[in-house]
């Protein structure tokens, strides 16, 4: 049986589904004559442990998105992740999102989840997740330790799905975008096109987008017109992934500390190296309004 940890504060409710690498089952604003979904829900009848891609939320650890199928060189090693999705070469998402993680503790307005990967490869690593409704707000703060022997670069962001991509208006400030090969992986840096330019608010792009953008300082902003809701997003990191497929239901802002691929990249932008024992911890806001 699917265990959804329900929290609830008179303007947010929260589901979080631990079975299912730690994920959000849904997040509603509450604060109207009908609930409005922020994220999009999972189904209510799912009675067996979802796939992440039916969650509104999974975090990613101890990476974000791909990796090249070759892995990636460090301090004269080169470690190689298996391939975890299928169809999929690359290495994706770390694995946290593949786990059941252990409740810590459980209150009517906060989650702490716990999950133990001593014996993964290369990465060994404890993790953390807290969820916490404050007000308006659902706090969720995600911490990894490296548990290994050696120090290796680690890196941390969250996948949220969202609803109604042809009724929202995105707001996110960024310098530069990632374009992607055939394989995925970035390619080059590049100033924003027109219609991936969100400075102010704006549709999402016709054509679809799936791209990594740069700069970012941090906020944005999802509005809903025609539903009368929004939705912003604060994180304490400098990246964060596009991804709104054409013709489908839904769209994917995914805050994260470092670029698709970055530990092939000259200098691993953005991810952090931590010796044995140490750790790092993110912090993303998901924040809800009446429009």
């Amino acid at each position: 049986m699917l265990q959804r940890l329900q929290l609830e504060n008179g303007q947010l409710r929260a589901d979080v589904v631990p079975q299912a690498g730690g994920g959000l089952g849904r997040l509603d604003w509450l604060d109207g004559s009908t609930p409005q979904p922020l994220l999009r829900p999972l189904a209510a009848d799912v009675q067996d442990v979802p796939l992440p891609s039916q969650l509104a939320c999974f975090p990613l650890v101890p990476w974000s998105n791909r990796m090249a199928p070759s892995g990636f060189a460090f301090d004269d090693r080169r470690h190689v992740p298996a391939p975890n999705r299928a169809g999929e070469p690359c290495p994706i998402h770390g694995d946290g999102w593949q786990q059941a993680w252990e409740v810590a503790s459980y209150t009517s307005d906060s989650v702490q989840l716990r999950l133990e990967r001593h014996a993964a490869s290369p990465f060994s690593y404890d993790a953390a997740l807290r969820y916490t409704l404050e007000g308006d707000a659902l706090v969720v703060e995600l911490e990894v330790r490296n548990c290994g022997d050696h120090a290796l670069p680690f890196g941390l962001g969250l996948h949220p799905w969202l609803p109604d991509p042809q009724g929202a208006r995105l707001r996110a400030r960024a310098t530069q975008v990632w374009l992607a090969g055939a394989d995925k992986l970035p390619a080059m840096r590049s100033l924003l096109p027109p219609d991936w330019n969100f400075i102010d608010p704006a549709r999402l792009p016709e054509n679809g987008v799936d791209n990594v953008f740069e700069g970012w300082n941090g906020k944005a902003q999802i509005d809903w017109p025609a539903r009368g809701v929004g939705l912003s997003i604060e994180a304490n990191m400098d990246y964060f992934i596009l991804y709104a497929p054409p013709g489908r239901d839904f769209f994917c802002f995914e805050p994260v500390d470092h670029p698709i691929n970055a530990h092939n990249l000259p200098g691993y932008p953005g991810l952090s190296i931590l010796a044995p024992g140490a750790s790092l911890r993110r912090r993303v806001v998901f924040r809800g309004s009446a429009l």
